[in-house]
């Protein structure tokens, strides 16, 4: 799931991957967004706030969602400067090590949270989280050249509308039959996902209500546990070089 890149990845490896990270990423979400009322992932939403509150003169507040984006940035920043050294230097598995990492800071943040002031740990909470997501996403971004995106629901939808279109225009006679089967693995692929974010979203929310501030570290755990399945099989594949 974490170890094929590009074209040498298929259809279902894919799905696998958009429905295993975007569940995640819907989970904590909505369970950030249950405990303390703002979205990790929800850049979209940011910075239209952002906006909003500097129009109405609002600098203060308006520096906390900036915050989110900055730590959102910096995460897939991060994340891409790290992918790109390991390539370079033939790591195969460098996407699940990536992972991996996500999954142990999110375990801390977790804990650090519970340990924390209730007020005094929601900025590390938010900001912890934008960055894991950007970092996530810049991920998923590169290992799929940019077929899946695990938090980015209004472009997915986009893309389903698109789909859904073009399917229309297929049983109208309108457009190449011949395309068909391109256009049902995308629309598979951006429904699961949504759907996976969906679903994730509701199991999060309700981890949240069940542990608390623990559920956040399980989250990281399943994320490390996905990874390390994946290093296990990198061990039977040989190192390449990769000057990208």
């Amino acid at each position: 799931m974490l170890i094929r890149q590009g074209d040498a990845r298929n259809s279902r490896l894919d799905r696998k991957l958009a429905f295993a990270l975007a569940a995640v990423a819907g989970g904590l979400n909505a369970a950030a967004f249950h405990e303390v009322g703002f979205f990790s992932a929800n850049m979209t939403g940011n910075v239209s706030a952002l906006s909003s509150l500097l129009a109405m003169g609002r600098w203060a507040h308006g520096l906390g969602y900036l915050a989110i984006v900055v730590a959102f940035i910096a995460g897939a920043t991060v994340s891409t400067l790290v992918i790109d050294a390991g390539l370079r230097r033939g790591i195969v598995s460098i996407y699940a090590r990536v992972v991996l990492v996500e999954g142990a800071m999110l375990v801390l943040l977790g804990l650090l949270r519970m340990a924390l002031d209730r007020a005094a740990g929601v900025p590390l909470l938010i900001a912890g989280l934008a960055f894991l997501m950007g970092l996530q996403n810049a991920i998923v971004t590169h290992i799929s050249d940019a077929r899946v995106r695990t938090t980015h629901v209004s472009g997915m939808s986009t893309d389903i509308g698109i789909g859904l279109a073009r399917m229309i225009d297929m049983v109208r006679g309108n457009a190449r039959s011949s395309d068909r089967d391109a256009i049902v693995t995308r629309l598979r692929l951006h429904i699961g996902t949504v759907l996976s974010f969906l679903l994730g979203g509701v199991l999060g929310v309700l981890a949240w209500r069940l542990v608390g501030d623990l559920s956040f570290a399980f989250a990281g755990l399943l994320l490390a546990v996905a990874a390390l399945g994946s290093i296990a099989s990198a061990f039977q594949m040989p190192e390449r070089s990769d000057t990208r």
